[in-house]
């Protein structure tokens, strides 16, 4: 009996070319969509960042301000200069705004599309005065933490004066520790409203704060200690002992030395 073998033939699958392949024009499709989007939004000249609008600044000179900007917006993208403000980065300008200008508190940067940069400006404010104490003539105006931002022109009696030694006077320099000078506008304040005394200046140092008044007497406080204390006890003392019109022959007032208060006539 014969057997018999039935021969299959394999048929030779056909490979299909690339070009019909759906996916791979769909790639293309997709890749030149998103190509020419980056390219339209990187080097189209509607995008390029042509000019900014400045806001807030006094002392600072909106030209300065340009000239940061204008060398932060350029750069390349592959190997071609670009000012899209698309690749703008606000936080780099903003940083070396702020290194550049000391006497600048705040920077707010904001992208106005299609071109423009929004820059808005907090410059730190005087609150007082700080001299050298070598020559009282070098004085500078400082802001509420204590750093210079400018020099003094010509002298202003709205802010108090402070006399002291400082190593730098650059801008941005710290002359006095913010809590110390927020004891000194305290007493300025108090004194002004409360008895009436004009101060000529403060003279701080580590344990004593001098303050030199307009009538040419001078008062001792301990700057560690409690502030609202020794105002207390210098008024009692001006109201119960000495009037004003006895102020004038005073010498000093020494309040260093908790309720015991010490005073000299000239």
């Amino acid at each position: 009996m014969r057997k018999y073998r039935r021969h299959y033939k394999m048929k030779k699958r056909k490979r299909r070319s690339i070009l019909k392949n759906r996916f791979f024009w769909l790639f293309i499709l997709i890749f030149i969509l998103f190509g020419g989007i980056f390219y339209f939004a990187s080097f189209s000249r509607f995008f390029q960042v042509e000019g900014s609008e400045i806001s807030g600044n006094e002392k600072v000179s909106s030209e300065s301000l340009e000239n940061i900007l204008k060398k932060e917006v350029g750069k390349k993208i592959l190997f071609f200069p670009s000012k899209s403000i698309f690749f703008t980065n606000p936080d780099k300008i903003k940083e070396r705004i702020l290194q550049e200008f000391p006497q600048i508190a705040e920077v707010n940067l904001k992208r106005n599309f299609p071109n423009k940069i929004s820059i808005q400006i907090e410059e730190r404010k005087p609150i007082a005065i700080f001299c050298q104490r070598q020559d009282a003539e070098n004085c500078f105006l400082i802001d509420e933490k204590g750093l210079i931002i400018d020099s003094v022109i010509e002298d202003t009696f709205k802010f108090p004066k402070i006399i002291g030694n400082i190593e730098s006077s650059n801008l941005g320099t710290k002359v006095i520790e913010r809590n110390y000078l927020e004891t000194i506008l305290e007493i300025k304040r108090k004194l002004s409203q409360d008895q009436q005394i004009e101060i000529r200046e403060f003279v701080p140092s580590e344990k004593k704060l001098t303050v030199f008044t307009s009538e040419g007497w001078q008062i001792f406080f301990d700057p560690l200690g409690d502030i609202s204390d020794q105002i207390l006890n210098l008024t009692i003392l001006l109201k119960e002992r000495i009037p004003p019109e006895n102020r004038g022959s005073f010498d000093y007032i020494d309040l260093r030395f908790g309720n015991k208060v010490y005073f000299k006539y000239r």
